[in-house]
């Protein structure tokens, strides 16, 4: 069974830090573009980062830039966001999703917010 699973979602203050993982289980994130996006109440999906299946290209929407990365480590199946310097308005449902690379590009995958396989979810609230 394909599975991608969020995990280090959580309540911080603003200024704070959280990594998010995403482990893939049922298929390897070898040959796949990663992307992270999030959802806040009664607002649409946002494209936040989206990396390729090398990890040698990334994107970041412009609200992140500088106060998060994403990296993936091939090896453990797994893809992270660092997310630093959090604000309230960073807070929202974060989702990793995983497209097959031959099927589109980052840059694609995170203007669209389209992916094959997705995650459930994991929340992140950014609040003193």
């Amino acid at each position: 069974q394909l599975q991608l699973v969020e995990s280090g979602g959580g309540l911080v203050q603003p200024g704070g830090s959280l990594r998010l993982s995403c482990a893939a289980s049922g298929f390897a994130l070898d040959y796949h573009n990663i992307g992270w996006f999030r959802q806040a109440p009664g607002k649409e999906r946002e494209g936040v980062s989206c990396i390729s299946s090398t990890g040698g290209s990334t994107n970041y929407a412009d609200s992140v830039k500088g106060r998060f990365t994403v990296s993936r480590d091939n090896a453990k199946n797994t893809v992270y966001l660092q997310m630093n310097r959090l604000k309230p308005e960073d807070t929202a449902v974060y989702y990793c999703a995983a497209s097959p690379m031959m099927l589109t590009t980052i840059q694609t995958m995170c203007a669209l917010k389209t992916a094959a396989y997705w995650g459930q979810g994991t929340q992140v609230t950014v609040s003193s």
